[in-house]
């Protein structure tokens, strides 16, 4: 009750508000910051767009969009419910990368409005982050902001999910001495953050990856209604597997789960390859309880802070969103994802890594550097950046 009480008082008031770069303390500042002065700086500004970046406050300003349909694991609570999350999301932006975030939550469900509503207000930011917005309308919703806007669209749910996973999955088969060429995985709860989990582990070079939900496994020989499915079958499954989790899992070296409490079995875990790796990140309760499944896994990750190896998105999307807006990105894509959850498993030294230290702490300072860095040499390499002397490392 008292932790409670004390998470309450936190969030009176809300957990921002906004404060000045430079003091206005005479009629002269007065004068300088506004009327007649920044007449100036608009005339500028209008002269050349790009402008803004320099004279405004959209550099460094990313907008946290919600529509409050998928929370947590609330589910669909609205958007005035949906705000102490999404001002938490933006109060970690500003904590870990210093990026100034806004929580923008929308009353309305309409994808198409969703679009033009974001679409209006994006002159003013540098990046958008989607957040919790129920699936499928939130694969329409990216991808159509992606397509129509010139600055980064991340839906985190989806892509720092991904990105976060396949940091932790890199450094566990490190652990475990296995190659990801050359591993079998069964991913469960075909949902938003599971597709994004399946394509970023295949474009880190996965190749036998089984995508699993309630009617079993995704396979290509079969018709979904739901066009994610057929998509997902397309590029998943090379063997065709059939069958339940309890079947496919069979001789698998890892597990990611993104589904529901107890979907693991202990019986499932037992009939996979030796040295497993089991990521079961349905939250508050996994899908196996960690300490039952302790003694037949080399490597065990949840999404809870009480238990080693926690998956926690914290790690990627301040650093992944520091260097997008540092090198003026366009896009946040493939490349720049791998090379942030790349960047978030070096963090930890090969002498260092073991079955319960897989995954950084999110204060180390390391994490949002190097991600930083890395992300802005993807975007240059790939061709997404703006601007190619910002970087002031010796990495450059």
């Amino acid at each position: 009750m008292k932790i409670m009480d004390e998470v309450m008082k936190m969030h009176v008031g809300g957990k921002l508000e906004t404060g000045l770069k430079n003091p206005i303390r005479s009629m002269e500042d007065l004068s300088k910051v506004y009327t007649p002065g920044v007449a100036k700086v608009c005339q500028a500004i209008a002269a050349d767009q790009d402008k803004a970046y320099e004279y405004t406050i959209k550099k460094n300003s990313v907008a946290v969009v919600s529509d409050g349909t998928a929370v947590l694991g609330l589910g669909d609570i609205g958007p005035k419910a949906a705000m102490p999350v999404m001002e938490g999301k933006a109060a970690l932006f500003k904590q870990f990368a210093d990026v100034d975030a806004f929580p923008i939550c929308l009353d309305t469900k309409d994808t198409e409005e969703i679009i033009a509503i974001v679409k209006a207000i994006a002159p003013t930011f540098g990046g958008i982050n989607l957040e919790d917005i129920s699936s499928p309308r939130c694969f329409e919703i990216e991808a159509r902001l992606k397509q129509e806007l010139d600055i980064p669209v991340f839906h985190d749910d989806q892509h720092g999910t991904a990105i976060v996973v396949l940091a932790g999955i890199l450094n566990a088969l490190r652990v475990c001495n296995k190659d990801i060429k050359n591993v079998k995985i069964v991913v469960n709860g075909i949902g938003a953050a599971g597709i994004a989990v399946s394509k970023m582990l295949l474009h880190a070079g996965a190749v036998n990856l089984i995508g699993v939900d309630r009617q079993g496994a995704i396979n290509r020989a079969v018709h979904y209604d739901k066009s994610h499915w057929s998509e997902f079958a397309l590029i998943t499954n090379p063997h065709l597997e059939r069958g339940s989790l309890s079947e496919v899992i069979q001789g698998a070296d890892v597990f990611i789960g993104l589904s529901a409490p107890g979907a693991l079995k202990l019986g499932d875990v037992k009939r996979m390859a030796a040295d497993p790796i089991v990521f079961a990140m349905a939250n508050p309760t996994p899908e196996i309880d960690p300490e039952i499944a302790a003694p037949y896994v080399k490597v065990m990750a949840t999404g809870r802070s009480d238990f080693p190896n926690q998956i926690n998105n914290v790690l990627c999307f301040p650093g992944i969103f520091r260097g997008a807006l540092d090198c003026g990105a366009t896009e946040i894509n493939e490349d720049m994802k791998l090379a942030a959850a790349e960047a978030i498993s070096s963090v930890i030294d090969a002498s260092d890594l073991h079955e319960t230290y897989i995954m950084p702490n999110a204060f180390d300072p390391r994490v949002v550097e190097r991600i930083r860095e890395a992300v802005i040499r993807a975007a240059l390499k790939s061709g997404v950046a703006r601007i190619g002397t910002l970087m002031e490392s010796n990495n450059t």
